[in-house]
This record gives C-alpha cells, structure tokens and sequence, in this order.
C-alpha cells in the first residue's frame, strides 16, 4: 500500500505485482489544504494533519492485510513532538508568510555560496533550514524533543520508530549532498547563531528501501506489515517511476508544484547553478534529482477554488478545451514571481502582472488558464535547457510525470517550447514509485533502478507529443519576460 500526500488530498493506493506488471488501485482519497489560524504572533497557516491521519488510517483498514506500507508527501514541512511524545501543535505550512525575509537574515552571517557548496540547495524561503530559523523562541520549538518530517511523523504514528527517509532530509539544507548526512555546519549555525539545537531535534536518516518497523493495531488488517522508508520526497518517487529506458532524458514532476531536472550520480554545486537556483535533491539508489522547483498548476488551481468560492462553477474540461483555442502566447506571466506564491486571486494577481509587463490581461477563464499553460511550458523550456547546460547531461527526451501527464494541451506546449519530444505518462507516477520501492524491499521484485523502470514501462500507457513547429515564437516570449 502507498500512502501518498499531496498538497490538495491524501490518498492509499495498493499495487499488486503479477507476471511482471503493477496493477494499481485507489482505495480511498481525503481532501488537504491550508488552515488559516489566529496567533498572538498573527495568522499562521497550517496543515490538518491530525485529519490526514484519521483518512490514512480509514484507508489502510479499507484496504484489508498487506505485504507492506510506504508514505510519501512533500517535502520541508514538520511535526514537533515533546518529551512524552505528543505533538506539539499543527504543522505550519510551508506558504506562511513567517519565513518572509529569513533567507537574506541567515545570509548575512553565513554567505549564500557558503551554505550552497554544502547542501546543493537552491533558495526557497520554506526550506527546513529557515522555517527552524523563523521559529526560534517560538513555545512550540523550546518545548521539542524531536523533529519529523511530515511522512517520518506519520510512520512514527503508524510504528513508533522516529527515522528520518534520505530524499525528504535532502530539501531541508540540513543536509550535505556529498556526504547524504546532516550537515554539521548547518546544525551548528542554528544552535550557536539562532538557539536551535537541530542537531538534538532530528533522529537518524535511513536510505530509501530501508524497512523500518511494523504498523500497530491501529492500522486495522494491515496491523503488523512492514513499513518501508521509500523516496518519501513525492517527487523521489515520482522520478524512480519515470518509464526511460536510458539516461539522457529530463522529468517533469507535473503537480501544484513542477520539478524539472535530470537524474544525475553526484551533485552539480557550481557557482553557476547557485546563481540560476538550481537544487541538488538526493533520489532513489544513490542518485541525485539536479533540478528546478517551477510554481506549477498552483495558479490554475488557486485560480479554480477563487471561481468557485464566487459562485462561478467550472468545468476543468471544458476550460481546457476552450483553453485550446485561446491564440497562442497572447499573454505569459514568471509563474515563479513571489506573488504567485501564497493563496488569494490568481487571475487579479495574473491582470496585475500582464499590466506590469505591457500586455493585454487575460479575461475570460480560457484566457486566464491559456495564460498558465503558456506560462508553465516557457518555464519548462528554460528549465530544461540550462540543466542540461549546467550538468553536462545530454537531453534527447523529456518525461512528464504526475496530474500534468493528464493534460494535453500543456504536454503538447512543452513538446513546442522545449523543441523535444514529451513522452507523458504515468500520471500516478508517485505512488507507482512508492509501491515499487517498497516491493523490492520486501522481496516481492529483484532489480536496480532500471530494473523497476523496466516494470513502469511494462505497465502503464504512455503518450508521445513531438514538436511541429519552431521555437522562435517561445523566444520572442521569453524576451517579453525579460
């Protein structure tokens, strides 16, 4: 069984290995979000995760006996527990606006290539490593004796074992990508500059594969099943599920959030990278995602809830198809500007950019996602040229992966923007990640990382976009931007 969080819902899906194929099937699905909170510190935003638990929970029992159990989620986000090992209150959500500013505060002690040369990492105002840094002297942080990660929390719960999963520790900047351990540097400049004392906090980092304990009774049927630490990180899954059958490709991991990348043997820290904010992310059986965080289908979908909370019902269908016919870069936004980053109204949000930047505002709905679709695939577009050109990986081929895999008319933009072919597909890639890690680690399939592609690729029914056009009209919008 994989347990998969995302950003919008939670989900369990079973696999079943037979004659060298994965059958999948979603046995319960339960919503997520952000829950604004009043605080004597202002609104915080936070994760329900005492809800994501109850739904995991009811979905393991519906689900019936197991071989295993893996959980993955996002990364960067944790639960506190205290010394009798109760949680010390929601998890904050990683698009709250208390890290606002931290990253240029720890940059003023500790230079921004000095913490790059260590964990890979590329800034993004929520990683660990600065939300510990916004908590300092927080009640909630004093009174911890331990840290987990949102899938460790939840296999704590579900064992009683405290680990921290390899891929999820690597986006903290905790850790350091040469060594695949807590970085001593970083745990020290919380402790002595900001009063953290991350390193007492946090347990020990397990690889991906490692068997960690056995579910308690409270999983129901399953009681007494292995859980396996998988790539935890969504994405580390959902990369060890892309179907290639040789190194030279790029991924797509297609959600709220895009990650774009190559699979790479070590990390890439130039100084180069630094500056372009690329990410050394470790991933399955020694290998690391160098790659680019891109805001995805976010602002369609802060977009879709704004629409709907103003009465305005829409078909995602039937938007897509009008989408289709909207002309062609009419309008395109940075999806990674910061105000695209909390929720509120995208589409006023998206007019306010447009105006900014000279162009026509979108109007109608079509126009609004026509304009993120545009947006999205000229994001793709400089993503995948310049990781090829920072790494040295040769790229003839571009998987996507994840809910985008679903949408075609994106896959077929990316395949024009990009001048490559887009092979789309599987769109569950990870939870299929995540089953197949946990299959082999349990002795259910035998083989490398190649070896479970080989089972995806066997498995699942993929869709090729190839590139009819030129790329000059994605040039001319990329100067738009410029």
């Amino acid at each position: 069984m994989a347990v998969d969080l995302g950003a919008s819902s939670g989900r369990v899906v079973t696999g079943r290995l037979e004659d060298g194929q994965l059958y999948t099937e979603e046995i319960a699905r339960f919503p997520n979000g952000p829950v604004p909170v009043p605080t004597a510190r202002g609104e915080r935003l936070h994760w329900d995760v005492l809800s994501l638990y109850s739904g995991i929970l009811a979905g393991l029992r519906a689900a019936g006996g197991a071989a295993s159990v893996g959980v993955d989620s996002w990364a960067v986000d944790y639960g506190l527990l205290d010394a009798d090992g109760e949680l010390v209150g929601n998890p904050v959500h990683y698009r709250d606006a208390r890290t606002d500013g931290v990253a240029e505060r720890v940059f003023e002690h500790v230079p921004a290539e000095e913490l790059y040369a260590v964990n890979g990492l590329q800034v993004q105002p929520f990683n660990t490593l600065f939300q510990l840094v916004a908590a300092a002297g927080s009640s909630h942080l004093d009174s911890a004796r331990d840290l987990l990660l949102l899938p460790d929390l939840i296999g704590h719960w579900l064992t009683g074992e405290r680990v921290a999963e390899l891929t999820n520790a690597s986006t903290t900047g905790l850790v350091d990508a040469g060594t695949r351990d807590w970085s001593r540097r970083c745990l020290d400049l919380l402790r002595e500059r900001y009063g953290v004392p991350a390193g007492d906090l946090l347990p020990g980092i397990v690889a991906p594969g490692t068997v960690v304990g056995s579910l308690g009774p409270a999983a129901g049927p399953a009681s007494g099943a292995p859980l396996v630490a998988v790539g935890s990180h969504d994405t580390a899954s959902a990369v060890a599920a892309v179907p290639a059958s040789t190194p030279s490709f790029a991924y797509i991991s297609s959600g709220t959030w895009s990650l774009v990348g190559v699979e790479l043997d070590a990390p890439v820290r130039t100084e180069e990278g630094r500056e372009e904010n690329f990410t050394n992310e470790l991933g399955v059986d020694g290998t690391v995602r160098y790659l680019r965080n891109v805001t995805g289908l976010w602002l369609l979908q802060e977009s879709l809830r704004v629409w709907r909370e103003r009465g305005r019902e829409v078909d995602l269908d039937d938007l897509l198809e009008r989408a289709a016919h909207v002309p062609a870069l009419a309008c395109v936004v940075d999806v990674d500007d910061p105000r695209f980053r909390p929720p509120g109204d995208m589409p006023a949000r998206i007019a306010e950019f447009a105006a900014e930047t000279g162009q026509r505002p979108p109007e109608t709905g079509a126009e609004v996602a026509r304009c993120v679709f545009d947006s999205l695939a000229l994001a793709y577009r400089s993503a995948v040229s310049r990781v090829a050109e920072l790494s040295g990986a040769g790229v003839d081929v571009v998987h996507v992966v994840g809910g985008g895999a679903r949408n075609t008319l994106l896959c077929r933009l990316t395949a024009e923007a990009t001048g490559l072919p887009v092979v789309a597909g599987p769109a569950e890639a990870t939870a299929v990640g995540n089953l197949l890690v946990q299959a082999r680690a349990v002795g259910g399939l035998r083989g490398d990382l190649w070896g479970l592609r080989r089972v995806v690729a066997d498995s699942f029914e993929v869709r090729t976009y190839r590139p009819e056009g030129g790329t000059a009209e994605w040039e001319a919008a990329a100067r738009r931007l410029a």
